[in-house]
């Protein structure tokens, strides 16, 4: 079946098995447990930040036992015109893709299509023949990746970083510069590992990987097989890879800052969202809105389900919230940035101890971040949800890291 006729099918079923979404409710702070007065605090900071062109504009939307009781917009959605920043505003979300893309994968875990011992060549044996690479020169790994180091970002996948053999390779393929996933796969078949699979953490082209993963198994495109099982019946109408040209005018501009101002960036790489997308990286690919994530994740926090549907089994999501990482491979690191207390569970980001790395965040707490400094977390203990959108490059901690210590602060026990 070709790629039209099987979007048409998908939309179908899709509209003969709709789900009645319930809006998650906006209210007062205090009905949802939450100060006003504390809260309010958020506000003049996120003038101050776009006042000192720190940011353009940002949206910061909190929920608290399954009520929203902040969710407001700042600044501009683009410094070139004036629109005001607006809660409905369209974010490239980066690495906020790999939890939806996780959730994706680990559905057919739920299934019995896949399971997270399996080895990846199992699905993508173009990938058989890949080497480690170490200072003596390239020598096989001690063991296949599976699926579960995948997940994990323990496998030796990086984002090129690395040994200078895979430093080479990589820069020279480019695999997320192939057409699709298929190209992807079969150019990172040329790129050898950072380390041994399950003896380390690194960062890097997994989550797209697995995606290639949920197109074999599901035999569908990865836009089409996330549009089907997740956005559609989640109501999340605005997450997608590539923006409708209607919807154009609400994605927000991306910048990055320059001897103290912002500057748009205004690459070929910046504009591909507007333009036909045919690989779909899940590990980095998607635009979404608050709405649209809270969505999302409310469907986490509630153990798999929301409005009366099952996504993913309880069990599943546990997986996903509690660390899951070998010893040798804690805590998660970027370079030399080492994030002590925090390990990885199956798609998120798990705050097993409070250090000094994040001092404000609480025990349990999971979640991620995206390139342009957006962030999330959940914090089952105090029920709570909290997302902040903002589009600077590369990654600013300011606004997680107050806004973190505001919210805490505002609830009422």
């Amino acid at each position: 079946m070709n790629p039209i006729c099987l979007r048409l099918v998908c939309g179908l079923l899709l509209t003969a098995h709709l789900v009645i979404a319930r809006e998650i409710p906006i209210v007062p702070p205090a009905q949802a447990g939450l100060s006003a007065a504390k809260l309010a605090a958020i506000t003049p900071f996120m003038e101050r930040q776009v006042a000192d062109q720190k940011i353009a504009g940002g949206v910061i939307i909190v929920e608290h036992h399954g009520q929203i009781g902040f969710f407001q917009a700042y600044g501009r959605q683009s410094l070139d015109a004036p629109t005001p920043m607006a809660t409905n505003t369209l974010f490239r979300i980066y690495s906020m893709s790999k939890a939806i893309t996780t959730a994706g994968a680990l559905r057919l875990v739920d299934a019995g299509q896949i399971k997270l011992s399996d080895p990846i060549t199992r699905y993508l044996p173009a990938l058989t023949n890949q080497q480690v690479a170490t200072p003596q020169g390239l020598r096989p790994p001690t063991r296949p990746i599976t699926i579960e180091d995948l997940l994990l970002h323990d496998s030796g996948l990086t984002y090129g970083d690395g040994p200078a053999a895979l430093k080479e390779a990589y820069n020279r393929v480019k695999p997320l510069e192939a057409a699709n996933l298929a190209e992807m796969v079969d150019r990172l078949s040329q790129v050898p590992l950072a380390f041994d699979p399950g003896t380390d953490w690194g960062y890097g082209v997994n989550i797209d990987v697995l995606g290639r993963i949920i197109e074999v198994v599901s035999g569908e495109p990865l836009d089409v097989y996330l549009q089907k099982h997740f956005f559609t019946p989640l109501d999340m109408p605005d997450t997608f890879f590539q923006v409708p040209p209607e919807k154009a005018h609400r994605l927000a501009g991306i910048y990055t800052r320059t001897n103290g101002a912002l500057k748009e960036l205004a690459t070929p790489a910046e504009g591909r969202y507007l333009q036909k997308v045919t690989l779909f990286s899940g590990g980095g690919g998607l635009v979404s809105t608050a709405h649209d994530y809270l969505r999302f994740l409310t469907m986490i926090r509630n153990g798999g389900e929301l409005d009366g549907q099952r996504y993913l089994a309880a069990k599943t999501v546990r997986q996903m919230s509690r660390n899951r990482l070998p010893t040798t491979a804690y805590p998660i690191h970027f370079g030399q940035e080492l994030r002590y207390g925090t390990g990885f569970g199956l798609g998120f980001a798990v705050v097993s101890q409070v250090t000094d790395w994040d001092p404000q965040a609480h025990r349990g707490e999971f979640g991620w971040d995206g390139a342009a400094s957006t962030h999330y977390w959940i914090s089952p203990k105090d029920d709570l949800i909290v997302i902040t959108l903002e589009q600077i490059k590369p990654y600013e901690w300011d606004t997680e890291r107050v806004v973190k210590s505001l919210i805490y602060e505002a609830i009422e026990r």
